[in-house]
């Protein structure tokens, strides 16, 4: 946590938050204390487990830098994603197309989904959120002190809180570890996408680059003669097409172009 700087915080701090500061830098950013959000970490992964079905667990997010790793962190676990704007009713509108009754809401960010956040106090829904200094908590039950503005603070977050839920589900054990790599979660550039999905394309399609000029390449008499001699010994000719087509060379040419009488068509234009 501490690589991906989880720790650092801005340089605002919400009354509610000074709890869980470490100090205070001399550039005024606030230092987030590792100790707690561990243990906080450890509290949401027994909310987690604690609901019999996975599809009754939804995770938002609706800051890019969090997107892909709510859907690698539903991928695993099983539960329900949900990236980019959130649609107001969603929660409370049960005549809307896409309505949904969620028993845990997992929040990357309370400030930017705090929509969400409203709906969930209405619907009495419990609230996981990962909260910087600068996060209000309002309706938020379980709160992970940690950055949530960094692209890898982010990844790792969602990486730590999925294995812990998978061990305490006991699907990830000594005898059988997680072989999830924390890149995984990890937000990525649009550049990036593009030429990794062109990259595993090919490779996934068995494409492989040619080989060098001269390598493999054989030049001479040798290598001339070898259509010619594969030719004749795979290839059988047509029956019957020796025969019509000696015919061929027997029959009168045809007349040379010139004038043509009318009389040569059967009568007079």
């Amino acid at each position: 946590m501490l690589a991906a700087q989880c720790h650092l915080g801005t340089k605002n701090c919400h009354y509610q938050m000074e709890r869980y500061t470490y100090r205070r830098r001399q550039d005024g950013i606030y230092i987030i204390n590792l100790e707690k959000t561990y243990e906080k970490l450890q509290m949401a992964a027994r909310a987690i487990v604690a609901i019999e079905n996975p599809q009754d667990v939804c995770v938002l997010s609706a800051r890019p830098y969090g997107q892909r790793a709510v859907f690698k962190f539903s991928q695993y676990l099983g539960c329900k994603s949900m990236a980019g704007r959130h649609t107001p009713g969603t929660f409370t509108n049960q005549i809307q197309k896409f309505f949904e009754e969620p028993r845990l809401l997992i929040l990357t960010d309370p400030r930017t989904d705090h929509q969400p956040v409203k709906e969930s106090s209405y619907m009495n829904i419990p609230t996981i959120a990962f909260c910087d200094t600068d996060s209000p908590l309002t309706y938020v039950d379980i709160a992970i002190p940690a950055n949530n503005k960094g692209k890898h603070a982010i990844g790792v977050l969602y990486f730590l809180l999925a294995r812990m839920v998978l061990e305490m589900r006991e699907q990830v054990t000594p005898a059988n570890p997680w072989t999830a790599i924390v890149d995984l979660f990890f937000y990525r550039e649009p550049e990036e996408t593009k030429e990794g999905g062109e990259e595993e394309g090919y490779e996934a399609e068995g494409f492989a680059l040619p080989a060098p000029v001269g390598a493999t390449d054989t030049w001479g008499e040798a290598a001339a003669a070898a259509p010619d001699a594969a030719a004749a010994a795979g290839y059988a000719p047509a029956a019957g097409g020796f025969e019509a087509a000696a015919g061929f060379e027997a029959a009168a040419a045809p007349p040379a172009a010139g004038y043509v009488a009318p009389e040569a068509f059967g009568g007079a234009f």
